[in-house]
């Protein structure tokens, strides 16, 4: 199988967690677009305590960092500089800012969470664990940089993002984010009436077909041996949609670097240019197991995300999840709202706590008088 990258702050931004597929490459990312991130000047990581670290500085993250800045509190965004979405040339689907490079996009947040004293520190986690409580019993985290730096913080917002696992098909990794999509909301207009071929991974990809079949039609399902019943295969036919079975080889490359099509087992190549693949998507949890997160398989082979309840509540007190890490079909204005909530809800969980301890405090001051 072979992973492409997602905006997170956790250690390990290549491989296939979680998978027991054979290794292989990992998918490329936008050489440009990585720079431009790479060139993002880092804060430096506070001493003492903070109120929150964010760990992951994608849409959900710093949203989620900007809501808590806002309400006063200090917070510190840790992130690699590896965003999911760098092979795209734009984010799409997102009120006013449709077409926005995703490198500026993470510019404009970075800058507006530190308009309100938020800090934003380049690096990957290497470790992120609770620590001794406050003598009150508030919450308290350490949280290790792979550089060994640390910082202590109150809250943890986990917002890594996910990964995307392809199926191990020679040639398809080069091609991600570019001539392989898998997001018709996110990708699908840029490719309409170009030939689209789908690679089937599985039950998900029947309606990944009919999804993409409203943007061309030129369509082939490469059902790649999996299963299609008699009324899936009618259901195709009534729009115009073909199926080929049997084993894909691998993807041709023309002369220009682009998809020329799709070669299978007995040496035919079936022309194309886009190839749309529903990936296996697991959430990034590398330098994470210290805090001990539930995590669940999702239906129909899916992939794996964190478990969460109501604004990104765990089980674990002290620990909210936004974004991919736990919604994993959630474009960026999806994730920048998880991250937002999330954000909102643990500012609260704060103000108890600080109140809790101003009670406290006032009862200790009158029994001393």
């Amino acid at each position: 199988m072979a992973a492409t990258n997602g905006t997170h702050g956790a250690h390990g931004a290549h491989g296939t967690h979680g998978s027991t597929a054979p290794t292989a490459p990992t998918a490329p990312s936008a050489p440009s677009a990585l720079a431009a991130i790479a060139a993002f000047a880092s804060d430096e990581l506070p001493g003492g305590t903070v109120d929150a670290v964010v760990i992951g500085g994608g849409a959900a993250g710093l949203n989620g960092a900007l809501m808590l800045g806002r309400s006063r509190r200090s917070v510190v965004v840790v992130d690699s500089g590896t965003p999911r979405n760098a092979p795209a040339h734009g984010v799409h689907g997102l009120l006013g800012h449709d077409g926005i490079a995703p490198a500026e996009l993470l510019r404009k947040g970075r800058e507006e969470v530190r308009g309100y004293g938020g800090l934003v520190v380049t690096g990957e986690v290497a470790s992120a664990a609770p620590a001794a409580p406050a003598p009150d019993g508030d919450p308290r985290f350490t949280i290790t940089l792979t550089d060994g730096r640390t910082v202590t913080a109150r809250r943890v917002l986990v917002a890594t993002g996910l990964r995307d696992v392809l199926p191990d098909v020679p040639g398809l990794a080069a091609h991600w984010g570019h001539g392989v999509v898998h997001c018709p909301y996110c990708h699908g207009w840029e490719v309409r009436d170009e030939p689209i071929g789908v690679l089937a991974v599985g039950p998900a990809s029947v309606h990944h077909a009919l999804l993409f079949r409203q943007l061309t039609d030129d369509l082939v399902y490469f059902s790649r041996g999996t299963e299609l019943d008699e009324e899936t295969r009618a259901r195709f036919a009534a729009r115009g949609i073909t199926v080929v079975d049997g084993p894909v080889e691998e993807v041709v490359t023309d002369g220009h670097g682009a998809i020329a099509g799709v070669r299978l087992g007995d040496g035919t190549v079936v022309a194309r240019r886009i190839l749309a693949v529903a990936t296996l998507m697991q959430a990034r949890a590398e330098g994470l197991a210290g805090l001990a997160l539930p995590t669940e398989e999702l239906p129909g082979g899916m992939g794996r995300r964190f478990a969460t309840g109501m604004a990104g509540t765990t089980d674990v007190p002290g620990v909210w999840v936004a974004g991919n890490a736990t919604d994993l079909t959630a474009q960026v204005g999806a994730s920048a709202a998880g991250g937002a909530m999330a954000g909102a809800h643990l500012n609260a969980d704060l103000v108890a706590a600080d109140t809790d301890a101003a009670l406290a405090a006032a009862g200790s001051t009158r029994t001393s008088a």
